[in-house]
């Protein structure tokens, strides 16, 4: 586990952070992840009150940490946990919204690959578009995780937006004939600055509203709706 010093954002004071991390991206679903599934937890980060704990899951040293919305903030946590704080394996677990009607709410999504609406991918001066895809082994690793506990989730393309509150009220009907799952903000960021640094990333989601269908989960609930989620994304920290 890392011990580095501290970062404009993250400040651990010592305490270690693990190569496995969870990123969702509320701070408080982050301590709710540390109060319910770890063991042995302490705190190493309130900068900003972007809480972050590192505990331990059936032996294996894992932390957690909130990333806030959206690709410039997880942006930033991811890039200094990955090339300053040494992380090899980051899971962005929370939630998403579904574009296809055959979702319904509390499923798990997997990003294999993360489409996008941002302009992040410029700042690599690639010569194509580049398609930010979650790691192989990690994605291989909760789709077998599922299997063994019998739990089906839906795998494939995601969106990762800029926008939540979009002024063209089509375009998600146009992602989802592209069979796209379902829309979040982060992932894609996320994918590309761990395929740079060469370690593993990996999005897990539950499902917080079927868009099609014009349902949602309460604010309440989606604080603590998320198990099955944590537990096929906590597992990822043993391969």
């Amino acid at each position: 586990m890392s011990e580095k010093k501290n970062t404009p954002h993250i400040n651990p004071k010592g305490a270690p952070i693990a190569e496995t991390i969870l990123l969702p991206g509320d701070p408080l679903r982050a301590k709710f992840i540390a109060d319910t599934f770890l063991e042995d937890v302490v705190q190493f980060n309130d900068v900003r009150n972007m809480l972050g704990f590192t505990g331990t899951y059936q032996g294996t040293p894992v932390s957690v940490m909130g990333s806030g919305m959206g690709m410039p903030s997880i942006g930033i946590y991811s890039y200094e946990l990955i090339n300053f704080f040494e992380a090899k394996k980051v899971i962005r677990v929370g939630s998403i919204g579904a574009l296809q009607a055959d979702i319904p709410l509390y499923d798990v999504i997997v990003g294999a690959s993360a489409s996008t609406d941002s302009n992040f991918m410029d700042q690599y001066n690639l010569p194509g578009t580049y398609a930010p895809t979650a790691s192989w082994k990690l994605l291989k690793g909760v789709v077998d995780e599922a299997e063994r506990q019998n739990v089906h989730v839906h795998v494939g393309n995601i969106l990762s937006s800029d926008v939540f509150y979009n002024d063209d009220e089509t375009v998600n009907e146009r992602w989802a004939r592209m069979g796209v799952l379902g829309v979040e903000m982060e992932s894609a960021a996320l994918y590309a600055i761990a395929a740079k640094a060469g370690v593993d990333a990996l999005g897990v989601f539950t499902v917080s509203d079927n868009i099609v269908k014009q349902q949602a989960i309460s604010p309440e609930e989606r604080q603590t709706a998320f198990a099955q989620m944590m537990e096929l994304a906590l597992p990822l920290a043993k391969i």
